[in-house]
């Protein structure tokens, strides 16, 4: 990761453009795959996104590039100057606080519900999960421990059979996403979160719901008492 400025202008990936499927609509694959890269950070604030690159990477006409960049445009993840420009937006904190508010308002109830309710069944799928993060962690895996840490928490979604919330919450979560990969790294961050995620899973499988509440309260806060810190690491990177 640079703090400075930088430009898109080699290829993305080899073969990129192979990997789209031609049975669905370009724009939304370019759409999934830019913001995966920004969240990432492979695509890091104040990265200079030229369509005419892109238009080469993916092998696509340019309507569909537009059409993927306006996306990220809504979602706050690019910033788009007419005849001039389209760049990787900094981490905006009011949209990362936003977030965290809808995540944690859902979760919350998504957690007593399963604990009110214990299933044998998903205890043994969160267990898996959780030996999944712990071996990624161990090997310092931090893009798949990222990528697990998420699939932990939608199966929350769908063990409680709320997965459209879920799309939902992933739309929004853009900025505190790429707050939390900063963060990732910080030594003993990774460790915190198997931790926060063993005792979540503990009290749902024990039926004691206000400790999940609790648990879980305590671990999506983590990286937002951390601001300034990461602001001071990464400057240029968050606004707001």
């Amino acid at each position: 990761m640079t703090h400075s400025r930088t430009a898109l202008t080699h290829p993305i990936s080899g073969g990129i453009s192979d990997r789209l499927d031609r049975g669905r609509q370009a724009a939304p694959q370019v759409f999934e795959r830019l913001r995966e890269m920004i969240i990432s950070l492979v695509l890091a604030p104040g990265t200079v996104l030229n369509r005419l690159t892109l238009q080469q990477e993916f092998g696509l006409s340019s309507t569909p590039i537009r059409d993927a960049l306006l996306r990220l445009q809504e979602d706050g993840l690019v910033d788009i100057f007419p005849q001039h420009a389209t760049v990787v937006s900094p981490i905006d904190l009011t949209l990362a606080h936003q977030a965290h508010f809808l995540r944690r308002s859902l979760e919350l109830e998504i957690v007593r519900s399963l604990a009110l309710s214990p299933d044998p069944r998903l205890i043994a799928r969160l267990q898996g999960f959780l030996a999944q993060q712990q071996a990624l962690m161990e090997a310092e895996d931090f893009e798949a421990f990222s990528a697990a840490d998420q699939a932990f928490h939608q199966h929350l979604y769908e063990a409680a059979r709320m997965s459209d919330l879920w799309i939902l919450v992933r739309s929004r979560s853009g900025h505190i996403d790429r707050l939390r990969r900063l963060h990732l790294p910080t030594p003993g961050k990774a460790q915190d979160i198997v931790q926060h995620h063993r005792l979540v899973v503990r009290a749902i499988a024990e039926g004691k719901a206000d400790e999940a509440q609790e648990h879980l309260r305590h671990h999506l806060s983590g990286t937002l008492a951390h601001v300034e810190e990461i602001r001071a690491k990464y400057p240029g990177y968050v606004r707001g």
